[in-house]
């Protein structure tokens, strides 16, 4: 038996881990404050402006984007405050030191995770724009501020719209993918389910492994349980099976994935390999429960049944199918309406662009993605002018349907069947446009941004 000092302690130390369940704690930034109210940063000590470079570098981390994008708002916010800044940038940390004269100051910042929000990546690019023009002007207490208000912008979306969103972009993914009208609205719930279920997980802050899991089987088992219902009472066919892959698009992770070549190509090494190993994992842990699932309730991912339109029919079909597709997964990423409306609008041509190339013309699939992804990189820098968005936010999402999620399962899925040379095959397809869409996004990046291109 153990006494009762021990059973106190016993007890202190399990409130003391329920406390600290997380190693990450808010950062007091406004603690870094010490010169007067009423003077301007640039004449702050090199604390202070640091603490401003650092704060602005996390933030637009945190926002899920590459490390040339961090790395420059830094720079800009550097140049505006008299010092010199070097940072190193990988997925979740941040570090960097600041020079001014003799004086050296380091820090090193870690984010509790990843993710993606278009909308506060727009907020923070329009922060810097403006700091750029009348920064100098600022005390260290109002910029901190500002900071603050940008920092603390939550979710638009309730977790209903994003599940319906999500069920959106998978239903125009089946379409575009060759799956039928059944299929489409089997992906539709299996879709909104499975990214409701990941959502709520990851509002309790739960490890993204299990969300992603969670999420995925969700959709596969929603999906078996409206094929089979359709099967039984509407004599529906068992052919339309196939498409259960496409209600679980959704956790395909188009932001790290084309991010991460994106930051190789400028050859930040160490965030551009993180962020591949990281959509990589979430990828292989997605195809290995879909796989284990549909092997549990009798699933194979079979061929589309063919769909009896014609190429005229096709091609006014999958203008706006590309365009419901992408605008839900930018509603995904939180992104305000209109922002979401404008990438869906660039992946209506460039998407289509790139179908009506594999379909019409000898292309390789890998070729045809680099040039729908040119095109979406070109159409964002004109929109950019007339809107204002980040390009990053139009660009990504406009190309995320062009991600070859249904390669990527059935690769893993030959694989896990021992069928070796079938999976090596849809694994080097996947990898071929994989590597194709973020090279379009680099050459039109290097063709209309001076700053990229140097």
């Amino acid at each position: 038996m153990k006494s009762s000092d021990e059973i106190k302690k016993a007890r202190k130390r399990a409130e003391m881990r329920k406390k600290f369940t997380s190693p990450h704690v808010d950062i007091p930034w406004h603690d870094y404050e010490v010169s007067d109210s009423g003077k301007a940063a640039v004449d702050a000590s090199l604390r202070e402006k640091s603490s401003i470079i650092g704060r602005i570098g996390y933030i637009m981390l945190s926002c899920g984007t590459g490390a040339w994008r961090v790395r420059n708002s830094m720079s800009i916010a550097a140049h505006v405050l008299g010092v010199t800044c070097r940072a190193d940038i990988g997925l979740v940390s941040l570090e960097y030191t600041c020079m001014c004269g003799s004086d050296i100051d380091t820090q090193t910042l870690t984010l509790p995770s990843t993710g993606v929000d278009t909308r506060k990546l727009s907020l923070i690019e329009d922060f810097v724009i403006e700091f750029e023009e009348k920064g100098s002007t600022m005390s260290v207490g109002q910029i901190h501020t500002e900071l603050d208000n940008i920092q603390k912008c939550g979710g638009l979306y309730s977790v209903l719209s994003v599940g319906l969103a999500a069920g959106l972009a998978c239903a125009a993914f089946c379409f575009l993918l060759g799956g039928a009208p059944i299929e489409m609205i089997c992906s539709f719930f299996g879709a909104a389910a499975g990214n409701m279920v990941r959502r709520k997980m990851t509002d309790r802050h739960i490890h993204f492994f299990a969300g992603t899991a969670a999420g995925v089987a969700a959709a596969c088992l929603v999906y078996f349980c409206i094929i089979r219902c359709l099967e039984t009472f509407a004599g529906v066919s068992v052919s339309y099976e196939a498409g259960y892959i496409c209600a679980m698009l959704f956790i395909i992770p188009g932001f790290p994935f084309i991010t991460s070549g994106i930051d190789l190509s400028k050859l930040d090494m160490r965030s551009g390999i993180e962020r591949l190993l990281y959509a990589l994992m979430i990828i292989l842990l997605a195809t290995l429960v879909a796989w284990l699932t549909a092997a549990a309730i009798g699933f194979k991912p079979a061929d589309f049944a063919p769909l009896d339109l014609s190429a005229g029919m096709l091609f006014l079909l999958r203008m706006p199918a590309s365009f419901c597709g992408v605008y839900g997964f930018s509603i995904m990423f939180n992104s305000p309406r209109k922002m979401a409306a404008a990438a869906g609008l660039i992946s209506a041509v460039a998407n289509t662009l790139r179908l009506e190339l594999v379909s019409l013309t000898p292309m390789p699939g890998a070729a045809a993605a680099f040039i729908g992804a040119l095109a979406a990189g070109l159409l964002a820098s004109l929109i950019k002018k007339y809107l204002g968005y980040p390009r990053i936010s139009l660009t990504v999402p406009s190309i995320v349907i062009m991600v070859p999620g249904l390669y990527m399962y059935r690769a893993v899925y030959n694989i896990g069947m021992t069928s070796i040379t079938t999976g090596a095959y849809w694994f080097t397809s996947a990898m071929l446009i994989v590597i194709a869409l973020p090279l379009g996004l680099v050459f039109a990046r290097i063709f209309t941004d001076a700053r990229f291109r140097h």
